[in-house]
């Protein structure tokens, strides 16, 4: 992946340890606000029971979206939730600057929002469509993509992108893996098995979170 046009305004160099930090925070926020709701909605039936209402359906009725949530909350982890797999992209290829980041689309899943989006490298052309999902499990778009965002990783395979600022990090995978198997399979030896120390050098999706509705 080419440097950014010295005339581009970089920000300063993210630490990688920070962003990994204020991501896993950001997930255990996330995970906090689940818990607790559920915890009030199982808990309003029995307070009330208690108080002498009538044990009736509609008494129990609010456990019914607190188990919801909570197998939901799972479905996230188990799916959408990609920490471990940023920072082991990030052990083995830098941040570097990229000016744009154009944002194509977003599909609501259960596991998270996935985002296709390319991200133009000064001096290649072709750049691939990738899909995107936050790697702490939140849905909302960051701001601040709009001046720039931090990019690790061979966009053929995978990567990782970090906008500044808020540090919200994404793990990257192209939206069509078949489509670039030409080039990764020209990519070479020493890229391929960087590729595969990163553990992106294959379709790695073990959950189905970016195949259903690509």
């Amino acid at each position: 992946m080419s440097a950014t046009s010295p005339h581009t305004n970089t920000p300063e160099a993210m630490n990688v340890d920070q962003v990994m930090k204020r991501n896993f925070i950001a997930l255990l926020k996330l995970l906090a606000v689940r818990i607790f709701i559920s915890a009030v909605l199982i808990a309003v039936p029995v307070v009330l029971f208690k108080a002498g209402a009538p044990n009736t359906v509609f008494l129990v009725l609010p456990i019914v979206p607190a188990v919801f949530l909570l197998v939901l909350t799972v479905y996230r982890l188990w799916g959408g939730v990609r920490l471990v797999q940023c920072r082991k992209v990030l052990d083995h290829y830098p941040l570097q600057f990229q000016a744009r980041v154009m944002k194509k689309s977003s599909l609501w899943t259960e596991y998270g929002n996935v985002y296709e989006l390319k991200i133009p490298t000064r001096g290649e052309h072709g750049a691939p469509m990738m899909k995107a999902i936050n790697a702490a499990g939140r849905r909302r778009w960051p701001e601040g993509t709009e001046d720039g965002v931090w990019v690790a990783g061979d966009l053929v395979f995978g990567g990782v992108m970090v906008v500044p600022g808020s540090s919200a990090m994404f793990f990257l995978n192209p939206a069509d893996w078949d489509k670039l198997a030409s080039k990764r399979e020209q990519a070479g030896e020493e890229r391929i098995a960087r590729a595969e120390q990163a553990g992106i050098n294959r379709r790695n999706w073990r959950k189905p979170i970016l195949l259903w509705g690509g």
